[in-house]
């Protein structure tokens, strides 16, 4: 699968604006670690088409707090978690 096609983790969507989580795999401390990184951006439509910006104007800058607040939840969670075998 190309890192094109690979799909977010899990997505959080506050109006227009959205957070999506994507990971990928480290090899550390002789084992592999999952690392999680977050894309911000908004929805908007251009005639038909929907496009895509990372730019917020001031009335959407609260959504985007939002989203990146309830993503940074998400990851500290997941990545405070400790397999133990």
């Amino acid at each position: 699968m190309s890192k094109a096609d690979k799909r977010p983790e899990k997505v959080f969507r506050i109006g227009f604006v959205s957070a999506s989580i994507f990971t990928h795999d480290v090899e550390a401390d002789g084992g592999k670690r999952t690392m999680r990184a977050v894309s911000l951006q908004k929805r908007f439509k251009d005639g038909n088409d929907v496009k895509y910006t990372s730019s917020f104007n001031l009335s959407e800058l609260p959504q985007a707090i939002r989203a990146l607040k309830l993503a940074q939840q998400y990851v500290e969670g997941r990545e405070a978690e400790i397999a133990l075998e």
